[in-house]
């Protein structure tokens, strides 16, 4: 059993969402100096209604997440979940609006992870953590 197991992920999100949304997006902690969005996403299994603060790359008008888990032998749930319900909300700063889940395979994921890795180290220590390549999602804003 490793770490991640034992993490309190749901109450450290409670945490984020609620500091997220008091201040316009902007939050401290481990998310202090990185740009973070509210996904919200359907359980794939159970069907309930969830929301994970995760740290984005914006891309011009483009914004891509990444099913890092820190590394973790399996993706995260909400990776699963875009995957079952690719149509969604996020919320980024104060705005909210829908999005279509697209998952990024071959040289474009490649070169979205490395614009990642280059303004965020970490990921590509996660990627060296586990055998399984790390998911690139691009979360496509759609007409409201």
């Amino acid at each position: 059993m490793s770490e991640l197991d034992e993490f309190d992920f749901e109450g450290m999100n409670r945490s984020v969402i609620t500091e997220f949304r008091a201040n316009d997006g902007k939050v401290g902690g481990v998310f202090a100096d990185f740009p973070v969005i509210l996904v919200h996403n359907v359980g794939a299994k159970s069907g309930t209604e969830r929301i994970n603060p995760l740290v984005y790359l914006p891309d011009g008008d483009r914004i891509f997440v990444f099913a890092s888990k820190g590394g973790y032998p399996k993706h995260p749930a909400w990776y699963h979940n875009l995957r079952a319900h690719p149509r969604t909300t996020v919320e980024v700063g104060s705005e909210t609006f829908p999005v279509r889940a697209r998952f990024l395979e071959g040289q474009e994921r490649e070169e979205i992870f490395a614009k990642q890795v280059a303004v965020a180290p970490q990921f590509g220590e996660y990627q060296q953590k586990t055998e399984r390549e790390i998911p690139v999602i691009e979360l496509e804003r759609l007409a409201p």
